[in-house]
């Protein structure tokens, strides 16, 4: 195992080297730097998604980013069938995508073979580094989108998630190497999980112990005594994040919670002198004390490849029928 490591953090050095990409090489340094100034890293939750196995490789066909399995199970029954409707005129093909939607619609299967490939919702972990000065923040070296609109109705940066491979031999620098490699034995332990769980991760060291490391992704979130309570859904780069915190000081919880005129200009101001600020990563108002994050994602790989959901993993919704009915020739019946 120790002359694993090695080999792999040698191979990592000499492709930094061979890159010759002086950016590279401070992305690099300042992993360094946030790893002594962040040095701990726990579990923020688990993470849900869809991986297709075709061309010999799990790709992601959804992103990383359900929390909980039936939401990933949900998006698998809606591809398939918009697949149905819109990517085939053959009738064998479109019955065949339709029977794979007829399970789903009642059952909580985590796998389905379908025209000759399988879709598996797979399981991941986001993880959270924090240290002194609190949970880390994004880096310098993010990338940050070239148009960056504050605008909460904008098309958001698009997902690195869409066709990611699951492959734990790809190359990574050599800091993201080592957390890989340190990853591959990481386990819930400690009294705030319930055995079953601290069990199913245990288990899942031995039946999957290969890791991948996702791409980064950021998020807002708050504190509230002495935990942090994420508020929306991980973003693609940091700006993302704080224009969702803008977007929703301005405009999103004023009409969620029906805030009057008084609260309302408040926290416009707020977002306003948030939004000036360009690139913070926090902002103290109101008595609460919001914050971007940076967390990072891992996915355990297997023999047979992404770990699926564990027995632990709770759902909070049940299969169900999400769509019309639609026959193999594609006439969608609405009161079937």
């Amino acid at each position: 195992m120790i002359d694993d490591w090695k080999s792999r953090i040698e191979k990592a050095q000499q492709n930094l080297i061979q890159e010759e990409d002086p950016v590279a090489w401070v992305s690099e340094r300042d992993a360094m730097e946030r790893f002594l100034r962040y040095p701990s890293l726990s579990v923020r939750g688990a993470l849900f998604g869809v991986a297709v196995h075709r061309d010999g490789a799990w790709r992601l066909v959804s992103p990383l980013r359900d929390a909980t399995p039936q939401g990933s199970r949900d998006s698998l029954h809606s591809m398939l069938w918009f697949r149905a409707k819109d990517d085939t005129d053959v009738p064998t093909e479109r019955r065949e995508l339709l029977d794979a939607v007829a399970v789903l619609e009642k059952e909580p299967i985590d796998e389905v073979e379908v025209l000759g490939e399988r879709f598996r919702v797979v399981r991941g972990d986001e993880l959270a580094r924090s240290g002194q000065e609190g949970l880390e923040p994004p880096r310098p070296t993010d990338v940050e989108p070239l148009l960056r609109s504050w605008e909460l109705s904008r098309q958001r940066s698009p997902s690195p998630d869409l066709g990611f491979v699951l492959d734990p031999a790809r190359e990574n620098r050599p800091m993201a190497e080592a957390l890989r490699l340190w990853l591959r034995e990481f386990t819930y332990d400690g009294e705030r999980y319930p055995d079953e769980v601290s069990a199913d991760s245990e288990q899942a060291v031995r039946t999957h112990p290969e890791v991948v490391l996702m791409p980064t992704t950021f998020g807002v979130v708050e504190k509230r005594g002495a935990v942090w309570e994420p508020q929306g859904s991980l973003m693609t780069t940091p700006h993302d994040a704080r224009a969702f915190l803008y977007g929703a000081l301005n405009e999103l919880w004023p009409m969620i919670y029906e805030f009057d005129d008084k609260k309302r200009k408040r926290y416009a101001r707020a977002a306003e002198e948030f939004r000036t600020l360009g690139r913070a990563d926090e902002l103290t108002f109101d008595g609460r004390l919001f914050h971007i994050c940076r967390t990072e994602r891992m996915v355990r790989v297997g023999p047979d490849g992404p770990e699926k959901p564990r027995p632990s993993d709770v759902d909070d919704t049940e299969p169900m029928k999400m769509h019309p009915t639609m026959d193999e020739y594609g006439v969608i019946h609405y009161d079937a």
